[in-house]
């Protein structure tokens, strides 16, 4: 990786972003710069197309048009694998992770996308295939400490208590060393303590130098965590701007937030 200075100070661009499903349009046109180092959020009514715009950004789907722009390259259409490398990892908003294997395998496998062994290496477990796995281990388990579930390293994925999963899901995608990391509701089904922890975590991550992207329902959490906000309805992006602002507009308001935000 280069060493000179960024070209820009936004690591997200997207302009005129589109994608349509038959007759319907589900992201229409949007817009948005994320710059480095800030916590961005997304959000909007349920279908108001913003996990649609998540699979655009990851290259789980092919936008219709526009223009995908990360680090100062357009990926747009870059497929999931690709774009894991260049540096954007995510959660979902269904955890997805391995049931049967150990919570510390999970975060392993994150590692692998940046896996320098060669196949043959794997195959015959050559020294620097040995080594470099047990790097990953020990890296593995540094993020269980981050996430705060590092007693949990040897359970199943499946027999981890819901908030635990959570944590997992964003240890294994940390082990991706992304610069972007897109977490989609992360805090859907928490109890207000694990929220409050939730955006402890979110900072201690943004203090590690990667930009956060997420998609989110809870207000609190949005406007406690959030530089700037975009709010979509009907995958038509309505406002922008920091919390402060975003919640005070009107078509915010009716759209999304209700008469009593």
């Amino acid at each position: 990786m280069s060493d000179q200075q960024p070209a820009t100070d936004n690591i997200l661009e997207l302009t005129d972003l589109s994608k349509r499903f038959g007759g319907l349009l589900a992201v229409d046109s949007v817009g948005l710069n994320i710059k480095r180092g800030e916590v961005f959020a997304l959000i909007g009514p349920n279908g108001a197309g913003k996990t649609t715009l998540f699979n655009c950004v990851t290259g789980l789907y092919q936008p219709t048009s526009g223009k995908v722009m990360f680090d100062g390259k357009d990926i747009t259409g870059s497929k999931p694998h690709q774009v894991a490398r260049l540096g954007i990892a995510r959660t979902f908003q269904n955890i997805r992770l391995f049931d049967y294997m150990s919570a510390l395998d999970n975060v392993r496998v994150g590692h692998h996308v940046r896996m320098k062994a060669k196949m043959w290496d794997s195959l015959f477990k050559l020294p620097r295939e040995r080594k470099e796995e047990a790097v990953i281990t020990e890296k593995s388990m540094d993020l269980l400490r981050f996430v705060g579930i590092a007693r949990q390293a040897n359970k199943y994925a499946r027999n981890l208590p819901y908030g635990q999963q959570r944590r997992l899901e964003i240890a294994r995608a940390l082990a991706t060393q992304p610069k972007l990391l897109l977490l989609d509701e992360p805090a859907a089904g928490f109890t207000p303590q694990e929220k409050v922890e939730l955006m402890q975590l979110v900072k201690k991550i943004l203090a590690r130098g990667i930009t956060v992207f997420l998609i989110e329902h809870d207000m609190k959490v949005v406007m406690g965590i959030s530089e700037r906000i975009v709010v979509l309805d009907h995958g038509e992006k309505i406002a922008e701007g920091p919390p402060d602002e975003v919640r005070k507009d009107r078509r915010v308001i009716e759209a999304y937030l209700g008469k009593s935000a």
